[in-house]
């Protein structure tokens, strides 16, 4: 294979993933149409994830041991799935999109008081950033105040808080049960999701559930995305594996614009100034955060050069083309792995 296929392939791979996200909105309405709640579109399709993931890598379950942050980690992919999958059915896809990718403000935070990382001034300012952004799109002249406007975006929110306390959870899973399969900590998300989404169902009344050919055409709706996620999954997984960290988060922001085009012709929504402006001040924090953990990797990256120097140079190369990147890549490697994941 040439190099331009070993380059190109991986970049491809998370390039579908990002799109896949940017577009599953549309799919989860006509759930919508059909009768199913957000709540048990949610629960029914990341049970069908779930049971796809432990049918195709079953001898992997073996690696899974109990630890307390695993249910944790269950309960915050419940929060971050069920957020985005309510919030962009009822709501503004883009706005809600956007209030999602807060998460970085939000990771930085947990981050800090759940893993002890430093919170540096660099990343203060990039935290203040993306939340002046949201600001900026949330602000009302009415109210007086920068707050989402109605229950969707307070979803898109919350499941953007739940995915920044999913990054650092799977992070601290890693450390705590090194020999636990990654594919696990996927069934884990999966199955976190349906068990939270199907106790949140009995809080939201189904007008009329589908029946007869409704019922069928909403079946296959649903084993459909739970295939088309869990198979997703894998994709990006492939992708993330021979990308860098901080090069994938970038490609990974795609997502945003396949979700501006694909709200502004499936269901007609234009992005005003305000989002516009708010959206920009959001995906720059997300990009100047890629370039300052590229900067912080850097020096490790020289220092494992130098090591490495007396006869071992080829097998730190080729580390660094498994891993993506050196350990100072470990949290963004982390979180786009979980976004491949929820």
């Amino acid at each position: 294979m040439s190099q331009r296929l070993r380059v190109d392939w991986p970049t491809l791979a998370i390039l579908v993933g990002a799109s896949v996200w940017g577009i599953v909105w549309y799919p989860l309405r006509m759930l919508a149409a059909l009768g199913v709640t957000g709540t048990v579109a949610s629960a029914v399709t990341s049970a069908a994830g779930c049971a796809f993931v432990l049918l195709l890598r079953r001898r992997s379950i073996a690696t899974v041991r109990w630890h307390w942050v695993l249910p944790f980690l269950g309960l915050a992919a419940g929060v971050t799935n069920l957020g985005f999958v309510w919030g962009t059915i009822h709501g503004q896809v883009m706005r809600v999109m956007l209030l999602f990718y807060l998460a970085p403000a939000w990771t930085a935070l947990f981050a800090h008081f759940i893993l002890g990382e430093r919170l540096t001034w660099s990343g203060a300012a990039l935290a203040a950033l993306s939340l002046g952004g949201a600001m900026l799109m949330l602000w009302s002249p009415a109210l007086g105040v920068p707050l989402p406007g109605n229950a969707a975006e307070w979803a898109g929110l919350a499941g953007g808080m739940g995915f920044a306390m999913s990054n650092v959870l799977v992070l601290k899973t890693s450390r705590v049960l090194p020999d636990m399969r990654p594919e696990m900590r996927t069934a884990v998300i999966f199955g976190g999701t349906a068990l939270f989404s199907a106790c949140a169902s009995t809080f939201e009344p189904m007008a009329a559930a589908p029946a007869g050919d409704l019922l069928g055409r909403a079946l296959l709706l649903v084993l459909a995305l739970g295939l088309v996620l869990a198979s997703n999954n894998m994709i990006v997984q492939y992708g993330l594996a021979r990308v860098s960290a901080n090069r994938a988060s970038i490609i990974m922001l795609f997502e945003i614009i396949v979700t501006a085009l694909s709200s502004w012709l499936f269901a007609g929504e234009a992005p005003g100034p305000r989002e516009w402006a708010g959206g920009g001040c959001i995906v720059l924090a997300s990009l100047l955060s890629s370039w300052v953990h590229r900067v912080r990797s850097a020096p490790a990256r020289r220092d494992d050069g130098a090591r490495l120097s007396g006869g071992h140079a080829d097998d730190g190369d080729k580390r660094d083309d498994t891993d993506g990147g050196s350990a100072g890549d470990g949290s963004q490697s982390e979180q786009n792995d979980l976004r491949a994941m929820v």
